[in-house]
């Protein structure tokens, strides 16, 4: 599983170091890298090992062919992967057009999201934080409150 947030520094070359923890979660597919697209969710890119990739794969393959819905998911998934290995010092080369994409040009945040994780341009990441973090607050105390309600009923 990829767990924890970490800050990391892009170099000249768009290189940065995979947390140790996520190139170890991202190992066990066909081979040693990660894959990376552009995020449904938010403005950032989402990435994972085979495993996530085998996810969305049985997404796509459980909608019949030509669903607008399939066609969407394939072309940011399918058409908008990128395959990046790891180097010997465990950094991967994030592509130029994903970094213009999403204005990573220095410090970068990368976010373990279980089996999935997601690298955020740091501002961006801190208001999407925030947002989130407001949201799981209202949502959690709406849920709280339809289970005691029924409870009473």
């Amino acid at each position: 599983m990829f767990l924890s947030t970490f800050e990391k520094q892009l170099d000249a070359k768009r290189r940065i170091v995979v947390p140790q923890e996520f190139r170890a979660a991202a190992s066990s597919g066909p081979f040693e890298g990660i894959m990376c697209f552009p995020s449904f969710e938010a403005d950032c890119l989402e990435g994972g090992g085979q495993a996530l990739f085998n996810r969305y794969e049985a997404l796509i393959e459980e909608l019949p062919f030509g669903d607008p819905l399939r066609t969407s998911i394939e072309f940011s998934v399918r058409g908008g992967l990128s395959r990046m290995s790891f180097d010997s010092a465990g950094r991967i080369t994030l592509p130029e057009t994903l970094c213009e994409q999403f204005n990573l040009t220095d410090w970068v945040v990368v976010v373990g999201l279980g089996e999935r994780f997601q690298i955020w341009e740091r501002e961006a990441f801190r208001v999407y934080r925030e947002a989130q973090r407001l949201a799981a607050r209202a949502g959690l105390a709406e849920h709280r409150a339809q289970q005691r309600a029924a409870k009473v009923a």
